[in-house]
């Protein structure tokens, strides 16, 4: 089976931009980041022992090669088809090691510069304003997408999105303009209730400011929130990635 018919298989869609969630005018940087996303979700150290993850995730690393090589991707712009014999689809080659090339460690210190930065910075209202518009206006999930983001920054979030809303630059979509006090209510009682347990965990592990012990937070606050998959550590780790390699012409799939 080719790619293309693996994808629509896998995901619901032969079109390899809508597999990593991006634009078909995306950038490199946002397909890397595409492919970052998705790919964690079915990652072999995350959900391990699971065929169809690790088939997903192998057919995300195709994609990605696919996208990230310049000659390759115009091809599949122009024609619909994407080379099913180059080297980079090639059967024998190791996804997991392709993808741990690209995403290379982060340490706390990287993830601290990088929160100070953002905050309050543009980039970081157009990810909210963006985040309003794919969620609708749903707070419960800007809350989880938008990065270095906690509870106790919801007004500062509300706030920018209100002052976007009052400009006209975003529509004022009934789910955030009217909503209710219980899911505002709900959302208080599960950021304390993640508090308490990222506490606990803290304290078990003996956690402390270095890479291991933050690979070891990660690892077990994923137990509880396996779906935040747009989350800051996961986000932030994308914009450290390199960029991918090339391969050669060979036999065409059609789209």
């Amino acid at each position: 089976m080719g790619l293309l018919e693996c994808c629509e298989g896998l995901f619901g869609t032969s079109n390899l931009y809508q597999v990593l969630g991006v634009e078909k005018e995306a950038s490199e940087a946002e397909i890397r980041r595409g492919y970052y996303k998705v790919s964690l979700q079915v990652h072999p150290d995350r959900v391990p022992d699971n065929e169809q993850a690790t088939e997903k995730f192998q057919v995300l690393g195709k994609v990605y090669a696919i996208l990230s090589d310049k000659e390759q991707r115009s091809v599949y712009d122009e024609q619909g088809v994407v080379d099913e014999e180059s080297d980079t689809l090639r059967q024998d080659r190791s996804w997991d090691e392709y993808w741990r090339l690209l995403f290379p460690k982060i340490t706390v210190d990287d993830i601290k510069a990088f929160e100070t930065k953002y905050k309050g910075s543009e980039e970081e209202a157009a990810d909210v304003r963006k985040s309003y518009m794919d969620h609708k206006g749903n707070m419960d999930r800007i809350m989880v997408s938008v990065l270095c983001c906690t509870y106790e920054e919801e007004p500062r979030i509300w706030e920018i999105i209100e002052k976007a809303i009052t400009a006209g630059e975003l529509p004022a979509f009934d789910a955030f303009t009217n909503e209710p006090e219980k899911k505002k209510a709900a959302r208080k009682r599960q950021a304390n209730r993640e508090k308490r347990e990222a506490e606990k965990m803290t304290k078990d592990m003996g956690l402390v400011d270095d890479e291991d012990s933050l690979k070891a937070l990660i690892q077990a606050r994923q137990k509880s929130r396996e779906q935040k998959m747009d989350s800051f550590l996961t986000d932030l780790e994308a914009k450290y990635c390199k960029k991918g390699g090339k391969g050669r012409a060979g036999k065409k799939g059609k789209k």
